[in-house]
């Protein structure tokens, strides 16, 4: 999305959240905007969470291994100390960030910064997943993305989790996770 300047000049900040389920293409999509800034001579600033190393301990990568440079940070709040003098911050895994990542978004698009967050929008239960409900609340812009239901081959807006596991929160790609459609899931 092109950032309009105001009438005073003034770049309009703006938050645009991309979402789906596993597979979905999520990182994919954020990673081919933010390459696509960086064509521009843009500014930017990209951000994951900490505890998400399953790849790499600083790229973001997705699962068709595209990757792009990225700072982990350990609390949401952390962006903002470091996301001075930019034009565009990107974020991938927002689920996983702390209760104050929504309003984060706010101050950088407040700052006129055009906020770019990738997330699973539901957890394996189906359940809206950590901060996505709040960010999508916030958002300017909402993408939302769909994986191929790994059973029935329709589009799959849901993850279903292939390990007994408790927790809502378990790193994992394909040996962990399968993305299904509505019916599919339902049949688990």
């Amino acid at each position: 999305m092109f950032i309009e300047p105001n009438n005073s000049g003034e770049r309009r900040g703006s938050i645009e959240v991309i979402c789906g389920s596993m597979f979905s293409g999520k990182t994919e999509e954020l990673i081919r905007r933010l390459k696509r800034v960086k064509i521009a001579n843009q500014k930017v600033e990209i951000f994951k969470p900490a505890i998400d190393v399953r790849y790499d301990e600083v790229k973001i990568v997705s699962h068709d291994a595209t990757a792009i440079h990225s700072t982990p940070v350990d609390h949401s709040k952390k962006i903002l100390e470091l996301a001075k003098d930019v034009e565009v911050v990107g974020i991938d895994e927002a689920q996983f960030f702390d209760e104050a990542i929504a309003d984060v978004c706010d101050t950088l698009a407040f700052r006129g910064i055009r906020v770019i967050v990738a997330g699973l929008d539901m957890d394996y239960l189906g359940n809206p997943f950590g901060q996505m409900p709040a960010l999508l609340a916030k958002a300017d812009y909402i993408t939302k993305l769909h994986a191929i239901c790994q059973q029935c081959g329709s589009m799959a807006n849901y993850s279903y989790r292939k390990v007994a596991t408790d927790g809502q929160v378990l790193l994992g790609a394909t040996d962990t996770y399968e993305p299904r459609c509505r019916k599919c899931y339902d049949a688990k």
